[in-house]
């Protein structure tokens, strides 16, 4: 099949899942376009990523006279689907946090992605994240372009239902996804019950041969590791104030803060005001490699985020084969078991996440070697990249219309 990706910003560091779920379907024979509305501003460290950029399509850098000319020409075309979805833009627009200019321009870029998807005679258009992609594509659609389909990661899509038009965008699907039941409860409440049975859990993936042969589970001083955007609902600020009260009775215990953001400034000084310098160490963001040797160096991954979807970096702790410190939200509990491949804490207690790694400490190694093989087991079970590429694509396959299957 030939499969359009609409995205907003592609690729990103944090954004990873994406590519190995285009390169699955790849190796499973389907042509994958990769359309995104603009280019990431943050440094791309992965090579994997860098190549991903050389593959892409951006919309936006076609520029405003080549994206009024599309929709031009779909006016001359087709003016009835411009009126039909002109009148969506402008009610998406009055819905919206972003307002209606920004859903027109939405349906200059919808222009364009539908007569790239005519040119290249694409077969379906498939979104990630419920946000401006999936608008574009539900645009596109209007516009005469194929039928699309997205997934939704959370929580952002969560966060504001009505002012992205959250059910609108499920019932007008082919289907929708979502990456953990969570999700799919979520888009429950939003979706016209008629819908729900195009509603589809498709789990971000891993790719198992990445993590064929994990280091094992070091001894010795305790080094914990966190990755993600430092954004204030990863939770970094209360791992921090955490490693306050634990640094008196665990002179030798370490954190690498693994990622980057707006919030570098206040970790810093929140990291400076705890005296916690030779405590900390604040990588930046790194390459997959990178990552995956600060794992191997880690006796566990602490995620204290307040709202999430299915973090990777956890699947990724579990591939190798280690314990997991996160905060009981979302759809988390779906993966990681208390007392069996980690520790689930409220979200925002820095006490009882304090408490959580004194736990781990008193565990004796072999204890925490078994937690660590019994979460490698269970992530790669449940999420190898393939498997569940394999899953989209059979339900991209089931949606289409007869004559293009």
């Amino acid at each position: 099949m030939k499969i359009a990706y609409i995205l907003n910003t592609y690729p990103q560091p944090s954004h990873s899942f994406i590519r190995r779920e285009v390169q699955a379907l790849e190796r499973q024979g389907h042509m994958i376009h990769r359309i995104a509305m603009r280019r990431s501003g943050a440094p791309l460290v992965d090579p994997g990523d860098q190549a991903e950029q050389g593959r892409t399509t951006y919309v936006l850098e076609a520029g405003a006279l080549k994206l009024t000319a599309a929709l031009l020409r779909s006016i001359i075309r087709a003016p009835g689907s411009v009126i039909s979805a002109l009148r969506m833009a402008w009610r998406l627009g009055a819905a919206s946090q972003v307002g209606r200019l920004r859903h027109l321009i939405y349906l200059t870029e919808a222009a364009y992605v539908a007569e790239y998807a005519a040119q290249h005679q694409i077969a379906h258009l498939h979104a990630h994240f419920g946000t401006n992609a999936t608008t574009v594509a539900m645009l596109a659609e209007a516009l005469g372009a194929p039928g699309y389909s997205f997934t939704t990661h959370g929580p952002e899509e969560f966060d504001a239902p009505e002012s992205l038009s959250l059910g609108e965008k499920v019932d007008r699907a082919r289907f929708a996804v979502a990456i953990s039941s969570f999700g799919r409860s979520q888009l429950s409440r939003w979706a016209a019950f008629g819908s729900w049975e195009r509603l589809k859990v498709v789990h971000c993936g891993i790719e198992p041969a990445r993590f064929a042969d994990p280091t094992p589970l070091p001894e010795g001083p305790l080094r914990l590791a966190a990755i993600g955007r430092f954004v204030e609902q990863k939770g970094q600020m209360v791992l921090i104030e955490a490693m306050a009260q634990l640094v008196a009775d665990y002179p030798d215990l370490h954190l690498a803060l693994i990622g980057d953001g707006d919030m570098r400034p206040d970790l810093e000084a929140a990291i400076d005001r705890h005296g916690l310098g030779n405590h900390v160490t604040l990588t930046g963001w790194l390459s997959e490699a990178e990552v995956r040797g600060e794992l191997a160096r880690a006796q566990t991954l602490v995620m204290p985020s307040f709202a999430e979807g299915l973090p990777m970096v956890v699947m990724e702790a579990m591939a190798s084969a280690r314990p997991v410190i996160a905060t009981y939200i979302a759809g988390t509990p779906e993966l990681v078991l208390p007392g069996e491949t980690g520790w689930l804490v409220p979200a925002g207690d820095p006490g009882v996440l304090a408490q959580a790694i004194r736990d781990l400490a008193a565990t004796p190694h072999a204890e925490r070697v078994a937690m660590g093989q019994a979460g490698r087991a269970r992530v790669l079970q449940r999420h190898d990249s393939d498997v569940e590429a394999a899953k989209l694509a059979q339900h991209v396959q089931a949606a289409l219309p007869r004559d293009t299957d």
